[in-house]
């Protein structure tokens, strides 16, 4: 092994008489490693680095050339042509390094949002956020026993696992069993602002009238039993309360629209994703298309996954509307936003179209919206 990284020099002599000077170099100690002729007067040899010197003192009326140097001296001798190149190959083994430490996701998995955002909120003040660096496993661990401390009625178990650039958090929410019935004396008071169409009452007493109109936060059934004009007792008020509720929508809808269609053109690719980019390998590629996909390849360190995908071309072309087809549309647009945010138990009473403008390629809507709905909310009474 030693020999192996010893640096020798390739040469080339030229001279009468090649044997003589051959001999010549052995009586100076000099070691000839390997020695091929080339005729009587030409010959290549190769010797240790160290006698080279000595070989150029005693050469006298030879010719010598350098052809070539081995071991450590060629290393030398390549790292210094290949500087740039070695230079590039470790910035990237750098940044791939860096790459495979780094954190690119943290996926909390949890069907409660209060606890996915505490756990977030807890997880980043402890380092663990995406593209940061990853922690040991005594790290983790130790975050995992302070967050449980920390939290103790409200996480009953936690784990934090590493799967390649990603963590993993799962939880178990603490459930602290209520028996404790709210029987609190209360207020049934408006929502929101309206007119009173239905007003149910279980329990309480009714201070309003059907077609009254009330403010937001105004009294509709009183928890408070009253004889002979003196509160005598409290309950919880029970019941419902409907009016008829006013908007104003504004909708836009464009009068140019895209329409979308499959083509019989289909295709299988493969594709290379990497962190939020998708690289296909392909060259003749559809401008609109739908995907369907098939993982082949995935990497444990790094983000980076090679796909099959199935792929069927669409064509788009323009839906010209008139201002009259826009408009319609429009106005069916805005009665399916409203019955959108309403319960089976509410509807629209009414509507009512009131303006409409142009403005960059779009109608824009104003209408007037009577909606049937519950407007029931609660006001604890105190002592």
């Amino acid at each position: 092994m030693i020999e192996l990284f010893t640096s020798k020099v390739h040469l080339n002599i030229k001279g009468k008489n090649i044997n003589r000077f051959i001999k010549k170099l052995r009586s100076y100690k000099i070691s000839v490693l390997s020695i091929k002729y080339k005729n009587k007067n030409e010959a290549s040899i190769i010797i240790y680095k160290k006698d080279y010197e000595k070989l150029l003192k005693i050469k006298s009326i030879y010719d010598v050339t350098e052809l070539d140097v081995f071991g450590l001296l060629k290393i030398k001798k390549v790292v210094l042509k290949n500087r740039h190149i070695l230079f590039f190959v470790i910035l990237c083994f750098i940044f791939l390094l860096t790459l495979t430490n780094l954190i690119f996701k943290v996926d909390i998995i949890h069907s409660n949002k209060d606890i996915r955002n505490l756990l977030n909120s807890e997880l980043k003040k402890n380092g663990i956020k995406r593209l940061s660096f990853k922690k040991s496993y005594d790290s983790l661990s130790k975050i995992k026993e302070k967050i449980l401390n920390k939290y103790p009625d409200k996480i009953e178990w936690l784990e934090i696992e590493e799967f390649g650039t990603k963590y993993i958090v799962r939880a178990e929410e603490r459930k602290i069993p209520n028996d404790k019935i709210d029987d609190a004396p209360r207020n049934i008071i408006a929502k929101k602002p309206g007119m009173i169409k239905k007003v149910i009452a279980k329990r309480g007493d009714i201070v309003k009238d059907m077609d009254d109109y009330v403010e937001k936060g105004e009294l509709i059934i009183s928890g408070d039993l009253i004889f002979n004009n003196e509160v005598k007792g409290k309950v919880r008020s029970d019941g419902k309360v409907y009016a008829e509720i006013w908007y104003t929508t504004k909708t836009s809808y464009p009068l140019v629209i895209d329409k979308k269609k499959l083509t019989k053109n289909k295709k299988k690719v493969y594709a290379l994703k990497f962190l939020n980019k998708t690289f296909e390998l392909s060259f003749n590629k559809y401008k609109h298309k739908k995907i369907k996909e098939e993982e082949i390849l995935k990497s444990a360190i790094l983000p980076i996954s090679l796909v099959r995908q199935s792929q069927n071309e669409i064509e788009v072309t323009n839906e010209i509307l008139t201002y009259d087809e826009a408009l319609e549309r429009a106005k069916s647009e805005s009665i399916k936003e409203i019955k959108k945010g309403l319960n089976k138990d509410e509807y629209i009473i009414r509507n009512a179209y009131l303006k409409s403008r142009e403005n960059n390629s779009t109608i824009e809507v104003e209408m007037f919206f009577a909606v049937y709905e519950d407007i029931t909310d609660y006001q604890e009474i105190g002592d």
